[in-house]
């Protein structure tokens, strides 16, 4: 089951659990649309996997499972040199 963390890991940017523009990894890092296609290019910089729109739990589900309140952030934020090194190199 997701977690639906509750913030983009790079800009802290709040993302609730029915946020229509929060991206996943296969791992679940989380991050914001904006910082998600635009600073990291679609890609995670933790596991260099493609980020994908987060699906939205039904209302009746996350009273049930509720989403996850723990935050996780990039002490750095997420600059383009934070990519693993095959990635930085491929987009250079």
């Amino acid at each position: 089951m997701l977690e639906l963390r509750p913030n983009c890991e790079c800009c802290d940017r709040d993302l609730p659990p029915d946020a229509a523009d929060a991206l996943i990894c296969s791992y679940e890092c989380t991050f914001c649309r904006a910082c998600g296609e635009g600073v990291l290019g679609g890609r995670c910089p933790n596991c260099g996997g493609n980020l994908v729109a987060r699906p939205i739990r039904p209302a009746a589900m996350l009273a049930k499972h509720p989403a996850s309140l723990r935050r996780i952030l990039k002490p750095d934020g997420c600059a383009p040199e934070s990519r693993p090194p095959s990635l930085a190199s491929a987009r250079a």
